[in-house]
């Protein structure tokens, strides 16, 4: 137990408690205080554990052993005082031990919800810096996270991204853009295929032509939760090669992630 204000204040409330009740006793008759006993010790464990809480028990106990003591005419205890001394010492133990042992397992619990969400923030920072698109879906669909990278394929505003939008408001938003290399009349059938993909869980890669250029290869994976992590993986070197050979160089360029920061500040600027 570490000495402090927490770990003092149960004794001391305890033993003040004990001591003006025994002072009152000369004048006007105390009720039972074993109610406000076992608050008190409550009270202690919750503030510093079970080791406060059983010390404030400890000091209850001799309290009211004291207070009883003064009010027999003969030395000792009859068999009616020990009685209630002894349910005293019952009650606060047991009071001890249980709020002792609940707030031991809060605070374990709260250090694990630490560190679950420090790890939770360096995975987050380490998907940051990837080049490869990652979007977290629940099981509504709703994006939990999205990483750096697919918000610079697609414009997408923090704003929007951090405020957890549907699946079909990120393809909304793709088309509305014009990030997609599709004409119009198409764009309609692409996300409702696309819609149906994620809601089946269809692994099936396939790839997504960009209006800048880019090649991007989605593949949706199925979640034990019900949720979808969905890749947005750059292809372009491997699916242009066909293309223009006067065209290589621009598609290469493509792939710096450097490039693409800028394209996005350039978004920013217009």
């Amino acid at each position: 137990m570490r000495f402090g204000w927490r770990a003092i204040s149960g004794p001391a409330l305890t033993a003040a408690t004990a001591l003006l009740a025994i002072m009152l006793d000369r004048h006007l008759p105390v009720l039972s205080l074993a109610p406000l006993f076992v608050c008190i010790v409550a009270l202690a464990g919750s503030l510093s554990g079970f080791a406060s809480a059983l010390g404030s028990a400890t000091i209850a106990v001799i309290g009211a052993a004291l207070l009883s003591l003064r009010h027999r005419t003969m030395p000792g205890f009859d068999e009616a005082d020990l009685v209630q001394l002894g349910l005293l010492a019952i009650t606060t133990a047991g009071t001890a031990a249980i709020t002792g042992l609940m707030r031991e397992r809060l605070l374990d619990a709260f250090a694990a919800e630490q560190r679950n969400h420090a790890t939770a923030a360096r995975l987050s920072a380490a998907l940051d810096q990837v080049d490869i698109g990652i979007v977290l879906l629940d099981a509504e669909t709703r994006a939990e996270f999205i990483n750096r990278a697919f918000r610079d394929y697609f414009a997408l505003p923090d704003e929007k991204a951090d405020n957890k939008p549907p699946f079909i408001a990120l393809m909304y938003h793709g088309r509305d853009t014009g990030a997609f290399e599709l004409p119009e009349d198409e764009l309609s059938a692409f996300i409702a295929q696309r819609m149906e993909m994620v809601r089946i869980g269809d692994a099936t890669p396939i790839n997504i032509n960009l209006a800048n250029g880019e090649v991007l290869r989605f593949v949706c994976t199925a979640l034990p939760d019900g949720g979808r992590m969905l890749s947005y993986t750059p292809v372009t070197d491997l699916v242009r090669h066909t293309d223009t050979p006067a065209r290589a160089d621009y598609y290469r360029s493509l792939r710096d992630p450097t490039g693409r920061k800028l394209m996005r500040y350039l978004r920013v600027a217009e």
